[in-house]
This record gives C-alpha cells, sequence and structure tokens, in this order.
C-alpha cells in the first residue's frame, strides 16, 4: 500500500514537471510582440468656408484597398515593386478609414454639404462617395522620398447609379526619413487629394442634383 502511494505521488510529481516544462517551452515558442508607435493622420489646417448649403445630403463611404493597404500598417516602396512597412510603427487605423474620416472631416469643414454621414451608420443619402485606394505610401526614388496617395473616386445615386467616377493622385516630397517626417508628408499629401475630391464631388453632385432635384 505504501508502494502504490508512493509511486502515485512520484507520478504527480514527475507529471507537474513536465507540465512547467512544456509551458516554459510554448513561451520560448511565441515570438515576442515589439513595441511600435501609433500614428495618426495630422489635423488638416485648412479653415472653414461660409458658402452657400446644398440641397442633398452625402455618404463618405470607406474606399474598397488591398489587403495591404487596408491595414494599420505604414506601407512604404524602398524599390521597385517590393512593398515593405515601416517597423516599429503604425497608422491608428487602416488606410481607408483614415482617408474617410479625412474627406468627411473636409465636407464638414468646408459646409457647403450639410448632410454628411458615413457608411458606418448607414443612413440614406443622395449620393455616395466611394471607390479604390490604389496607393497610399511612400516611395524611394534614389534618395529622396515621396508620398504618394492615388484614389480612383466613385460618385453614386440613391439607386446605386454611377453619376461621375475620376481618378485623382497626389504626391508630396519629404525632405527628411524619419517615420515622423513621412507621417507629416501623409498628412499635406491627404490635404491635397482631399482639396481636389472634395470640390470634385461638389460640382458633380449639384450639377445632377439640379438635373433631378429630389424635393421638387
Amino acid at each position: 500500500m505504501r508502494l502504490a502511494r508512493h509511486s502515485f505521488t512520484r507520478l504527480l510529481l514527475a507529471s507537474a514537471l513536465l507540465s512547467s516544462a512544456l509551458s516554459m517551452t510554448a513561451c520560448s515558442i511565441l515570438p515576442k510582440q515589439e513595441p511600435s508607435d501609433v500614428y495618426r493622420l495630422p489635423t488638416a489646417s485648412t479653415a472653414s468656408k461660409v458658402t452657400a448649403p446644398v440641397d442633398w445630403s452625402l455618404r463618405v463611404a470607406r474606399p474598397k484597398a488591398s489587403e495591404t493597404l487596408d491595414s494599420p500598417r505604414i506601407a512604404v516602396i524602398p524599390q521597385g515593386d517590393v512593398i515593405s512597412s515601416y517597423k516599429g510603427a503604425r497608422w491608428s487605423d487602416p488606410a481607408p478609414v483614415l482617408l474617410r474620416n479625412r474627406l468627411t472631416d473636409a465636407f464638414y469643414r468646408d459646409g457647403r454639404v450639410q448632410s454628411i454621414s458615413t457608411d458606418e451608420s448607414n443612413l440614406q443619402a443622395d449620393f455616395e462617395l466611394g471607390g479604390e485606394l490604389q496607393a497610399f505610401q511612400s516611395e524611394y526614388r534614389g534618395t529622396a522620398v515621396d508620398v504618394v496617395i492615388r484614389l480612383d473616386a466613385r460618385l453614386v445615386d440613391d439607386h446605386q447609379r454611377i453619376i461621375a467616377s475620376r481618378r485623382f493622385e497626389a504626391h508630396q516630397p519629404v525632405a527628411d526619413k524619419p517615420v515622423s517626417a513621412v507621417v507629416a508628408g501623409f498628412g499635406q499629401a491627404s490635404d491635397t487629394l482631399t482639396a481636389q475630391v472634395l470640390q470634385w464631388t461638389v460640382e458633380q453632385g449639384q450639377r445632377r442634383y439640379a438635373a433631378e432635384p429630389k424635393n421638387q
């Protein structure tokens, strides 16, 4: 009886040691998560305008993007067709969300379109601004760094009929190579592209609404 009890105790001890060893092995196998700096897209510096409001509403949708761009990674093309990302740094949101929010904020600041929503709220609107984000990255051109944002914008009506489509592209040279300087370049390029998309959207929406008014 004592022998059996002794053997059982040894078995429990061996099992505990094995579990501990496996736990330590698992901990050593799991990769260590590197700390990263989280960057937001720099706030636009443009002031709001006092202009006559339009009578139609707009929903700003998150543009579609490739798997590489639809992530919080800060994309960079160091050479050729190789696309990578900055180590130890990421965006606060995926690039399509950053651009959608920047566009939405620009319409609020502009003031002409006063009924604005996003695809997250899924509210009814006269027009929807969406499209495909083709580029949201920095690119090395020799020793120079250039931020590139390219959006294939599409404006559709409430029946999902395409009213107009156009490609917009903004380039912003970056004088320095630290990530903080590159992020500042993204902010400037976003402002340039946003201003162009905003003006185009208001013109196209107003033209279609004048031809087919909803409230008359």
